[in-house]
């Protein structure tokens, strides 16, 4: 991005700050507007800013966003309330995701019956990983019950890494290189999960008792503080990746372990900077796909790339996300919450850039095009529907957890 398009990022962030708390509760989000915003100044609008959708810079930008993103987010997670409903997030990862995965491979093989399965099952993998930040109205807001938007907000946080082994071993065989076999996989995917947290925890734990040792010293400076937070959360993404773990999953258990071993004072002052270095990177991702992937993706895409897309917000969600809640004592109205409120943003932007890069993938740019768009609905539909979502859940008693259960402190709120 050359000095004009940096200016005007500069100019609508001071614009849409303006306005940002008086636009907390309406519809209109900031990744909304600065998507928006990329498409207006992007090739089919006024041509003042060029990005290649296949270019390293998104690739690398949307990595390192979603890693701080995770660690900040996860920071604010109370493991005393998560220990007590860990069954939720639970249920949503170990029997919603693998759902959600094959019931989006099916609908993509039957919708697209020039892909093969392993394409149709490479866009069920790319789409499965939530993205929390696009319905943030909905984990951060407290009309919403703690073990709901807890549950929304570790299932956004771990499965981005969950997905990603499925995502390469599905890239590999749609790819032809089906070379490996699956024991190589199962080593794969058992090397991101395990080496993924153990990083993360390490990272975490080391550098939240470093940070309030150092603060009770009065050695470290709130400068300092306040840079040491995302220095943690890529040294918790770099270390992972080293080590043949998953970033991402190392990110979000390393937030989770600092925000719940560092003092709330030492939180509140690390972790609001990473929150506003987040959201500038994400509104800057943003940015970069309304500029650089709608475009390409609409004028590919065809009447069953739409079709696809609302499916993917709807019943390949909610189903697998109702059918893994049963027996989990909610009623009707959390079940289609916890389903609807499912939102598709970094991850699968990411890892369509991933299969994107790999020139030996046939059907590469309807993949591209299915995924882009499935994005772009979930900015508008999700964006519109977060704040009037956590008023509805608000006004139903009957999935409110007991009181004791009740209290939410983030380390955001002092």
């Amino acid at each position: 991005m050359d000095h004009l398009g940096l200016t005007l990022l500069a100019l609508f962030v001071v614009l849409f700050g303006l306005v940002s708390k008086r636009l907390e509760t309406s519809p209109i989000t900031a990744p909304m507007v600065f998507a928006g915003v990329g498409l207006a100044l992007g090739p089919i609008g006024f041509g003042l800013i060029a990005l290649d959708a296949e270019s390293s810079i998104l690739h690398t930008l949307a990595e390192v966003t979603l890693g701080l993103v995770l660690f900040a987010d996860a920071s604010t997670i109370d493991l005393k309330i998560l220990r007590r409903n860990l069954s939720l997030p639970l249920r949503l990862l170990g029997v919603g995701l693998p759902l959600t995965i094959g019931l989006g491979a099916l609908a993509a093989h039957w919708l697209f019956p020039a892909l093969s399965l392993w394409q149709a099952a490479l866009i069920g993998a790319i789409l499965a990983p939530t993205d929390a930040a696009l319905g943030q109205a909905v984990v951060t807001s407290e009309k919403v019950p703690a073990r709901i938007r807890q549950a929304l907000n570790v299932e956004s946080g771990l499965n981005d890494g969950i997905c990603l082994p499925f995502v390469m071993m599905f890239l590999a065989l749609a790819a032809g290189g089906a070379s490996h076999p699956g024991a190589y996989w199962a080593e794969y995917a058992a090397a991101q999960l395990i080496l993924g947290p153990l990083a993360g925890v390490l990272v975490g734990r080391l550098g939240g008792r470093a940070l309030g040792h150092a603060a009770k010293l009065g050695w470290i400076n709130e400068t300092f503080e306040q840079l040491s937070s995302v220095a943690l959360a890529l040294l918790a993404f770099c270390l992972a990746e080293m080590i043949g773990g998953n970033g991402f999953i190392a990110a979000f258990i390393g937030g989770l372990v600092f925000g719940n071993t560092a003092s709330q004072a030492v939180c509140k002052r690390a972790l609001t900077f990473a929150e506003a270095e987040g959201q500038l990177l994400g509104l800057l991702a943003f940015l970069a796909f309304g500029a650089a992937s709608i475009a390409p993706a609409l004028e590919t895409a065809g009447p069953q790339a739409i079709l696809y897309a609302v499916l993917s917000l709807t019943v390949l969600r909610m189903l697998p996300v109702s059918l893994s809640l049963a027996g989990s004592g909610l009623g009707l109205r959390s079940h289609l919450f916890l389903g609807w409120f499912g939102p598709r943003g970094l991850a699968s932007i990411l890892y369509v850039l991933l299969a994107v890069e790999d020139s030996g993938l046939p059907g590469k740019e309807e993949i591209y095009a299915v995924v882009m768009c499935t994005v772009l609905l979930s900015v508008l539909l999700h964006g519109l529907t977060a704040a009037p979502g956590a008023a509805l859940m608000a006004s139903d008693s009957s999935d409110h957890p007991p009181v004791d259960e009740m209290p939410y402190r983030s380390p955001f709120r002092g």
